[in-house]
């Protein structure tokens, strides 16, 4: 099968790319290397079909999307400081971006599978969050996600098969430090003996999924008979952000306690994703083991 990815040498695009490639699949990278670098996806260079493009620009995109089997659409702005700064840069790529990408699927019959955010649902009043649960966002970056599933729904009604996978705090290796997520900076720092700085007091709770989890349920995703819906990609196991912090300074022998700093705007107290629907309709379970994972970094 051809596949285009979209963000294809960003974090979750360039792993997604390496396991389509060891699957057996054409492989299509479509990023402006915004947030990422040639250097990423170095490995795959020979192997796949790279094209430096930005998802506002629709017709160029067009002959690299009609032949394909399906699109993988991971490209977006996904820092949240950054999107109070930049509201309309990231409306224009992580909304507009995605209407192309949507529009293409739909004049192409093609099916998208593309990233949401587990920051569409906000301060989930029950948690574990099912994929029922109230949308409201706290941030402009959750509210463009929204905004795309807006999208997605509207589109489906014209038969155009788009699932969005509600990601949830993904981990592994080769985060860029711009975006880094804050196992990444944890890590950082415990290599580097320094201490590991908590914005808040700790007590927030997150839903650690490895990054190549989440690649497969893309693929089970794109493989599946389902035509349209917005699925939980998570652990659904808890962890507070002090709990992590100590975890990674036990494992890293170090002789030091976390620090902390004021929080940070926009971010959720809970995330904590309910992922019965991915077992049921995917198949799909989370295989990796967050602390397992952080033992093999030290």
């Amino acid at each position: 099968m051809k596949y285009v990815i979209t963000g294809g040498a960003g974090f979750v695009g360039r792993h997604l790319a390496d396991y389509l490639l060891k699957n057996d699949h054409d492989v299509i990278v479509i990023d402006n290397l915004h947030n990422s670098s040639m250097e990423n996806i170095s490995n795959l260079i020979g192997n796949i079909d790279f094209h430096r493009l930005d998802i506002l620009e629709k017709e160029k995109l067009k002959p690299l999307i009609k032949n394909a089997d399906g699109i993988f659409h991971q490209a977006a702005l996904a820092d949240i400081q950054e999107s109070y700064k930049q509201t309309k840069k990231f409306f224009d790529v992580n909304v507009l971006g995605t209407q192309n990408i949507f529009e293409l699927s739909q004049e192409f019959g093609i099916k998208t599978v593309f990233a949401s955010s587990s920051g569409v649902y906000g301060d989930a009043k029950e948690t574990p969050t099912l994929e029922t649960s109230e949308r409201v966002p706290l941030n402009p970056y959750g509210q463009t996600k929204l905004e795309d599933e807006y999208l997605a729904e509207k589109f489906s009604k014209n038969d155009t098969s788009i699932i969005g996978l509600r990601y949830f705090n993904i981990y592994g290796k080769g985060q860029s430090d711009s975006y880094a997520g804050v196992i990444t900076k944890f890590l950082k720092n415990a290599l580097e003996k320094k201490q590991l700085k908590i914005n808040g007091d700790g007590s927030k709770i997150r839903d650690f999924v490895y990054v190549g989890d989440v690649v497969h349920a893309n693929l089970l995703a794109m493989e599946s008979k389902i035509k349209f819906g917005f699925i939980n990609i998570g652990t659904g196991k808890p962890i507070t952000i002090l709990k992590l912090a100590n975890m990674i300074i036990e494992k890293f022998g170090l002789n030091l306690k976390p620090s902390f700093s004021k929080p940070l705007d926009g971010e959720i107290t809970i995330s904590l994703g309910n992922i019965e629907l991915a077992k049921k309709l995917l198949n799909w379970i989370p295989n990796a083991k967050l602390e397992d994972w952080i033992e093999s970094q030290v």
